[in-house]
């Protein structure tokens, strides 16, 4: 089956608005931003790599977050899943540990740019004693400059935000803040913390050379010396035994997972194409007849061009005077013969009753003699247009 230009090209532009709209309606790309995985300016692996090169174990969460906030379920073991395309080298033995169970005792677990509400759940496990570090929580924008730096005992800490946590209460104890409000700031929940950031990129792959935002962080989460995990879970990255369980299931429970608007905005673009491409509702196409070409028309229009071109307006003025001179006679009964101007003129008297100077100025301009302009033209071609008149009415 041989494909034509015309159908190329809707195929290219049908694949393209898929691409498109696979980019913008489909769910975002959460493998990079905030993601200890991520190599990209968002992503967090040089704040990670900073971590190990000290000596500091960093695990990985990489299951529900419900299953770490309710302890009555049972835990299972976490088993570090790689990103695609990353590599083994300077990730700890301990982050491959299949036998690591899910842990029991306080922990401090950094979560970035999850943007999901606290849960009561997530609020009675600070409760019991765990600190939960949050950057990018969703704060109001104030009239802070979106680029900043703000001094600090471990370095100058750039923030990129003009957003602001402005609520302060007794529990509340501002790590970082301006006039303009807390950038990070504590609150203490039961026995456990919550430590909140109003940026999600603190200590992102973009700020390394910014070594007071990378030792802030870590300072966060190392304070209350407690293990620290990191949430990779939020972020698209998944145990294997995750990944099978939430796999298994019907045909029907996939679909059901399956982004509904995409398939259907696709499914939409797909049929407009075909319909465009066949170019067909009721029957077969039916080709349209080919017009026929005017050979004296075109020979015109060119001619027409030509002396518009040269500006031959006298010989214009001329031809069209004579050729009108012989209708005239014709209206007149005065046969084809070229007559003189005066038995013409005669003639048009006795029959119309009109001057013979409106003929004369038509017939015999005086714009004959030199290279006239369009306005002129367009007056002249209003006299002419006057004397056929004057012959209708005579019919």
């Amino acid at each position: 089956m041989s494909l034509s230009k015309r159908q190329i090209w809707l195929l290219s532009i049908a694949l393209a608005t898929l691409v498109i709209l696979s980019l913008f309606a489909a769910p975002g790309n959460r493998l990079q931003s905030g993601s200890t995985y991520g190599r990209a300016p968002h992503g967090y692996g040089a704040w990670y790599a900073l971590m190990e090169s000290r000596g500091l174990t960093i695990h990985r969460w990489q299951k529900p977050l419900q299953s770490l906030f309710q302890p009555s379920e049972p835990k299972t073991p976490a088993i570090e899943t790689l990103a695609p395309g990353a590599s083994t080298a300077g990730i700890s033995a301990a982050a491959f540990s299949a036998t690591a169970a899910a842990p029991t005792d306080p922990i401090t677990l950094l979560q970035i740019s999850n943007g999901e509400p606290l849960s009561v759940a997530s609020m009675s496990w600070v409760e019991r004693g765990n600190v939960l570090v949050l950057l990018g929580v969703n704060t109001p924008v104030t009239k802070a400059p979106f680029d900043s730096t703000i001094a600090n005992p471990v370095g100058e800490i750039r923030i990129q935000t003009s957003r602001r946590g402005v609520d302060r209460d007794a529990k509340t104890k501002p790590l970082l803040n301006d006039s303009f409000g807390s950038i990070v700031w504590r609150q203490a929940v039961g026995k456990g913390q919550i430590i909140f950031a109003s940026t999600p990129n603190l200590a992102a792959n973009a700020y390394q050379n910014a070594q007071g935002n990378y030792e802030f962080l870590a300072r966060l989460v190392t304070t209350p010396n407690l293990p620290i995990w990191v949430d990779e879970y939020s972020h698209g990255y998944k145990d294997s035994d995750v990944i099978q369980q939430e796999t298994s299931g019907s045909l029907l429970g996939y679909l059901a997972k399956t982004p509904v608007l995409l398939v259907v905005l696709q499914t939409i673009v797909i049929l407009l194409v075909l319909i465009w491409g066949q170019n067909r509702r009721l029957g077969p196409a039916i080709a349209l007849p080919t017009p026929s070409t005017d050979n004296s028309k075109a020979y015109i229009q060119a001619l027409s061009a030509v002396l518009r071109k040269a500006e031959s307006s006298q010989f214009v003025v001329t031809t069209v005077c004579k050729a009108e001179q012989l209708e005239v006679q014709k209206a007149l009964g005065l046969g084809t013969e070229p007559l003189p101007l005066a038995t013409l003129l005669d003639a048009w008297t006795q029959q119309t009753g009109q001057p013979a100077a409106i003929l004369e100025a038509a017939l015999h301009p005086a714009i004959h003699s030199r290279r006239i302009g369009e306005s002129d033209l367009l007056k002249w071609l209003q006299e002419i247009k006057t004397i056929r008149q004057q012959l209708g009415r005579k019919g």
